[in-house]
């Protein structure tokens, strides 16, 4: 249930920023030291006992979701840990023996001065009790990340689950764009409504904004995106009853603020969209999600008019931008709407990242649908793996939308809103992510590329906010732990 990772003060001094930007940790340990079960496991990061620092700090917190790791060597494993949180309040592991039982302290003592100690079941229980008798803070955190180690799998064989799963990556994908690290996503519970949508089911972190959950009429775009207001009678336009699930992620001067919008009932549901939003340069690029079938040799999709009437409306959504009138407007093509055909292995859980598949531009699909390449042995067009030689993977797609080189041109939130509606109203699962940049405010067109493309620009933001905590702790990280 317990890990403890004992590092030196050098070297938890040199990986700060890393743990602030990236919220995740890699060890390289002896496998033989690893525990036999894959039960996740709690982790504390500490500082190793010596002669300059005989206290031994608690200084960080997280969760070993794989506790065998990932072999590296004939002898060695690499374990990860993720949803790494600072200490919320002072832990000095040294004076914090006495609160132990005295059969788990001779192991705690040990694992101070060692490396990576694993703790047996009932020592773990002895730890995490008297920890959790510290500080209301810390209890908090402690519960949140025992809750998080578990997540909820997909069970593909559910229409819900395979909807959720969608949603997922499309708010994954959303995330990836903005920087934000993907893990906190992962922290799930299926939720008791099979037609609730993704977020309904995020296990809330102790001391960020809370999830708020509400019916989308009452959702409108305003100077925090979405807001309360009213529709102006208790269905959407067309009659659609809305569900609106909306999650505000902060990180290193990133802001995203995603709502996931449902309009019909799980069973309905033609599929996800994703709907990112760069509100700086008025831009946005929607993906839709088609899902192929997992096993290898079988990743293809036959083309049918239900498909052919999808690309009709995403044309219609491409009509939305303008043309460019200034450089930062300028963009690779005209081409704002994207199909994702994706697949997900059977054996996937609820955290891999954004699905494997490839992404393809409309006008590029109908000139697919034309050609030779996709007409099937037996008749019938098919797209997917086998039939389409070229297309963009995650990393390819998601660099290009990162540095504003797809997506349209003047498109105001309200428009946004109205597409989402719209999208939700025609059947789809629609993940909206606003991007919004909380430092320096209104993220110009020059910041962003040098966020993107600037050697060690986080690090050095990272460098600067944990400074200003220094001076200041009612400002930055620290905040998540105020009253």
């Amino acid at each position: 249930m317990v890990y403890v990772i004992a590092l030196s003060a050098e070297e938890l001094d040199r990986i700060d920023t890393d743990l602030r930007i990236k919220q995740s940790f890699t060890k390289t340990v002896a496998v033989a030291s690893l525990p036999r079960d894959q039960t996740p496991r709690i982790t504390l990061l500490v500082t190793r006992a010596s002669a300059e620092s005989d206290e031994c700090p608690l200084v960080w917190l997280g969760v070993v979701r794989r506790p065998r790791g990932e072999k590296v060597a004939a002898v060695d494993s690499r374990i990860t840990v993720e949803l790494v949180r600072e200490c919320p309040v002072q832990v000095l592991m040294r004076s914090f023996l006495d609160k132990v039982p005295r059969r788990a302290r001779h192991t705690l003592m040990r694992a101070l001065s060692g490396e990576v100690t694993v703790f047996g079941d009932e020592d773990s229980e002895d730890v995490l009790k008297a920890l959790a008798r510290q500080h209301d803070l810390l209890r908090r955190t402690l519960d949140f990340l025992g809750e998080a180690a578990e997540p909820d799998p997909f069970d593909p064989r559910r229409a819900e689950d395979r909807s959720w799963q969608e949603q997922y990556d499309m708010t994954r994908l959303g995330l990836a764009i903005g920087n934000i690290p993907p893990a906190r996503l992962a922290a799930w519970r299926r939720p008791s409504d099979p037609n609730a949508p993704h977020l309904a089911g995020l296990i809330p972190e102790p001391f960020e904004q809370g999830l708020i959950e509400n019916d989308a009429r009452h959702i409108e775009f305003g100077d925090d995106v979405f807001t309360e207001a009213g529709w102006p009678s208790g269905n959407g336009p067309t009659g659609a009853s809305f569900r609106c699930d909306i999650q505000v992620f902060e990180h290193l001067g990133s802001r995203i603020e995603v709502a996931n919008i449902n309009a019909t009932p799980v069973e309905g549901r033609l599929g996800a969209d994703l709907i990112y939003y760069h509100e700086a340069t008025q831009s946005f690029i929607l993906v839709q999600a088609k899902r192929l079938p997992p096993a290898a040799g079988t990743r293809w999709m036959y083309v049918d008019k239900q498909l052919l009437g999808q690309l009709d409306r995403l044309d219609e959504v491409a009509a939305l931008s303008r043309a460019p009138r200034a450089p930062h407007e300028w963009r690779l093509g005209t081409d704002p709407c994207f199909v994702k055909l994706a697949y997900w292995p059977l054996e996937e859980t609820v955290d891999p990242g954004p699905a494997p598949g490839m992404f393809l531009p409309v006008p590029y699909v109908r000139l697919l649908l034309e050609d030779d390449a996709t007409q099937g042995p037996n008749g019938g067009t098919r797209l997917g793996y086998g039939y389409v030689d070229r297309y963009l993977g995650n990393t390819e797609f998601t660099a290009l939308v990162k540095n504003g080189l797809v997506g349209t041109v003047g498109t105001t939130l309200d428009e946004l809103r109205t597409l989402g509606m719209e999208r939700a109203e025609e059947g789809m699962s629609v993940s909206i992510v606003v991007d919004r940049a909380t430092a320096p405010p209104r993220e110009t067109v020059k910041e962003r590329h040098k966020r993107n493309h600037a050697r060690g620009y986080d690090k050095n933001l990272a460098a600067r906010m944990r400074r200003r905590q220094s001076r200041d702790p009612g400002t930055g990280q620290q905040s998540l732990f105020g009253p």
